[in-house]
């Protein structure tokens, strides 16, 4: 099936929302943990996550379009400075999508969809008590995508957590034991398995094919 653009511009708007969200193939499926100004616990799942540094540790992710409806995690974050990202266990899949309803502004995702938040000394955002990999950041930059009205917000690491299994003596995270979900397009969920770990890519140690 091959399509030009003039081809994905008659097809039916869902239809090309689907298959070009599909086409990136599998995302981490994350929860982001956010509190409004009056103190109302917001959550809201994203697979727009993406590692951007090490030193220091940005993170960024990508939200939909501003102004179409109220983005209470942009909001939360642009007012508070601070939110969490947590890796969404596959048997909480289905709890986490139904975070993506239209909820009210004073109504907490946490609670509508039966997760538990937790909370970390001198950080004043909810975390996923149910995830095994959980993180906190403050936003340090935010950078407008106007093509499509999307924003990238990228964030600094400040407090991180990791079930300490998980953990290899390198310092690998095994996401295969922490069974945690991928995401395709906007609503089909996947676990992951690990298939292999290589070296670190030499080219006089690339081995025939």
């Amino acid at each position: 099936m091959q399509f030009s653009k003039k081809d994905l511009q008659s097809l039916d708007r869902i239809k090309r929302l689907n298959i070009i969200n599909s086409i990136t193939g599998i995302k981490p499926a994350n929860l982001i943990g956010t509190k409004s100004d009056d103190g109302v616990e917001n959550l809201a799942i994203f697979s727009s996550v993406v590692h951007l540094g090490s030193n220091p540790p940005l993170i960024g992710m990508v939200t939909r379009p501003l102004g179409e409806v109220p983005r209470h995690t942009y909001e939360n974050i642009q007012k508070g400075g601070i939110y969490t990202i947590n890796a969404v266990p596959v048997s909480k899949a289905e709890q986490a999508h139904f975070t993506s309803a239209k909820f009210e502004h004073d109504e907490s995702e946490f609670k509508a969809c039966s997760f538990e938040p937790t909370y970390v000394e001198d950080f004043d955002a909810p975390f996923v008590a149910e995830s095994p990999l959980r993180f906190g950041l403050r936003m340090v930059q935010e950078m407008p995508i106007n093509i499509n009205g999307t924003v990238l917000m990228i964030g600094e690491v400040e407090s991180l957590f990791i079930k300490d299994e998980l953990v290899t003596a390198e310092g690998y995270i095994n996401l295969d034991e922490a069974n945690i979900a991928g995401i395709s397009g906007l609503n089909s969920y996947y676990d992951l398995s690990l298939k292999g770990s290589y070296p670190y890519a030499r080219r006089e140690e690339v081995p025939k094919f």
